[in-house]
């Protein structure tokens, strides 16, 4: 199974990718985590990208906060699939990496979640391995079923 890469930009965003990670260890789907930032190691950060796919990489996830502009460098320099997680920052509560993240120009695209949605960066990064892979594809199949029965197990037991 090809591997999912994780980049944060900086450690302060390893609570919302400790989300990411879990869930693809959840799905028991390989996974490397790195810190690159776009703007203080950008060599890094681009060798990481251009190199991503022969290292056995299917997909990338960037989670940065403030300029967020870690999933685009990734995405400029790969055309493997980019997730980008806006973190959220102590500023503008997490609007301005929401905005740096979505807003890519075409030709560059990035995948964007909400703002420190880990979890679901994860699960798209899963849905895309599960293109190409039948037994990726029924965990997640199964998730959803688990996932479903929590919810209504929790309704039948509100009480009011």
């Amino acid at each position: 199974m090809k591997k999912v890469g994780i980049v944060m930009g900086s450690d302060s965003d390893l609570p919302v990718v400790q989300k990411a990670v879990d869930t693809l260890r959840a799905l028991e789907i390989p996974y490397e985590v790195h810190i690159y930032s776009a703007h203080r190691t950008p060599d890094e950060a681009r060798d990481f990208a251009q190199s991503a796919r022969e290292n056995g990489f299917g997909v990338l996830i960037a989670a940065a906060g403030m300029a967020a502009h870690l999933a685009g460098a990734l995405a400029a320099n790969t055309t493997l699939p980019v997730i980008g997680i806006p973190c959220k920052g102590p500023v503008l509560d997490g609007m301005d990496a929401l905005l740096s993240t979505v807003q890519m120009p075409t030709g560059v695209p990035v995948a964007t979640v909400a703002v420190n949605a880990g979890a679901n960066a994860a699960l798209l990064a899963a849905q895309i391995l599960a293109v190409e892979n039948a037994f990726l594809a029924q965990k997640l199949d199964a998730k959803r079923v688990s996932d479903a029965a929590a919810v209504l197990e929790k309704d039948k037991n509100l009480l009011l």
